[in-house]
C-alpha cells in the first residue's frame, strides 16, 4: 500500500488504487473527486447528496442509518461487486457516509475480503492504516464477522464482553496497547 498523502489529511483517503473512502463534506468536494479521478461515488447515508456528482460520475444511494441494527450486511456484497467492476474497468470508487468512521469503513472491509482476500483482521487493520478513526459500530462489526464466515468459513475476530457492552476483540487489544506501563 503507497500513500500520496499522510493518511486522514486529505478528505478522500486511498484504502486501494481503486477504493476510496471519505467523509460526507468530501465527498462533496468536486475537487477532492476530480483530483482522485473517483468514476463511482457510493454514498451510505440516510440522505441523497444535495450536490450533484460531478460529470461523467456514477452515483449510488445507499439509505442506511448508523445504527447497530441497520442492515448494512445486505448491502455487502453489492458494493464489493461494484468496487470490483469499476476496478476492472480502471474505475476509482469512492465510498462515504456522514463521517467516514462506521458505515462507509465497514463496506470497504467486506470489499477487501471478498476481492482481495484478506481476513476480517487484516481488512480492519488495511483500513484504519488509510483512515486511522475507522470505528464501525457494534452492530455492523457482527455483520462483517458473519460475512467473513460466509467466505472463509473461520473468523479473525470474536465479539467479547466489555464494560462498553460486546466488542471485537481488536478493539480490547488496542486498549490494552494503549494502557501506559
Amino acid at each position: 500500500m503507497r500513500h500520496s498523502e499522510p493518511a486522514g489529511l486529505s478528505g478522500l483517503c486511498r484504502v486501494t488504487d481503486h477504493l476510496y473512502l471519505s467523509n460526507g463534506r468530501a465527498a462533496n468536494d468536486s475537487s477532492q473527486v476530480t483530483r482522485c479521478e473517483i468514476s463511482c461515488i457510493v454514498n451510505v447515508t440516510e440522505t441523497k447528496s444535495s450536490y450533484p456528482p460531478p460529470p461523467g460520475v456514477e452515483y449510488i444511494h445507499i439509505p442506511v442509518s448508523d445504527t447497530p441494527a441497520s442492515p448494512l450486511g445486505d448491502h455487502f456484497d453489492e458494493v464489493a461487486d461494484k468496487v470490483q467492476v469499476a476496478a476492472e474497468r480502471g474505475g476509482r470508487t469512492l465510498v462515504h457516509c456522514n463521517a467516514g468512521v462506521s458505515r462507509s469503513a465497514a463496506l470497504c472491509m467486506a470489499y477487501l475480503m471478498k476481492h482481495r482476500g484478506a481476513t476480517l483482521l487484516e481488512a480492519h487493520r488495511w483500513v484504519k492504516t488509510s483512515r486511522p478513526m475507522v470505528r464501525p459500530n457494534g452492530g455492523f462489526w457482527k455483520q462483517l464477522i458473519r460475512y467473513e464466515m460466509e467466505l472463509r468459513g473461520c473468523n479473525s475476530v470474536q465479539m467479547v464482553s466489555s464494560s462498553m457492552g460486546e466488542i471485537p476483540d481488536i478493539y480490547e487489544e488496542e486498549a490494552r496497547n494503549m494502557m501506559p506501563l
